[in-house]
């Protein structure tokens, strides 16, 4: 039995991405027992797109912001998580740049183009999709520490004013769940859940 080229290497990029399950987060779950793996991530906040997406300032294709959240953290195999309130966050982007093309290069040349076009929109930001997508992806986190009491803000000296500075960009992506989540940091602001 013949098993073709295109199957072959689709079953070496389902192997390889297999490794994100093994990357941890900075952040924690919303109970707070254990750090957050990206697959869990990825999980959690494509169900929240398919939830949420009415919420979008603008409308949109709602499959292909949950295709951007399944593989926005891929590079992180290579590169790990870079915690949002980091101070070299922005020096990241070619390494994962690298690693996108690495990683998708294991993919048919079709796939592999369609996979890296999406990454790439994801992290520009100027499509409708690339702009929603974003604001799951960080409005998660933040609900996380907020049902945690605050956990990874406290243990990485995380301030308020940094929080709503970095997040502020929810806004771009829907108006609604920027309210909500403004909402949530002045109540965790109120609470004393971020760091002094």
């Amino acid at each position: 039995m013949q098993i073709s080229n295109e199957l072959i290497q689709q079953f070496e990029f389902i192997k390889e991405i297999d490794k994100v399950k093994s990357i941890y987060r900075k952040s924690k779950t919303f109970s707070g027992e254990k750090y957050e793996n990206d697959a869990e991530h990825s999980w959690h906040i494509c169900l929240m797109a398919m939830v949420l997406s009415r919420h979008s300032n603008d409308s949109m294709d709602v499959f292909k912001v949950i295709k951007m959240l399944l593989i926005h953290d891929i590079v992180e195999i290579d590169v790990g998580d870079t915690f949002l309130y980091s101070e070299n966050r922005n020096a990241v982007f070619e390494k994962e740049k690298q690693a996108a093309k690495r990683i998708f290069g294991l993919l048919p040349e079709t796939q592999k183009e369609e996979f890296f076009s999406l990454w790439l929109e994801f992290e520009e930001k100027k499509t409708a999709e690339a702009k929603f997508a974003g604001s799951i992806d960080r409005l998660q986190p933040i609900l996380a520490n907020f049902l945690n009491d605050g956990i990874t803000w406290k243990e990485n000296g995380v301030k308020y004013d940094q929080v709503i500075e970095k997040n502020k960009v929810i806004d771009e992506g829907t108006h609604a769940l920027w309210d909500y989540a403004q909402n949530i940091l002045n109540q965790a602001n109120n609470s004393k859940m971020f760091s002094e």
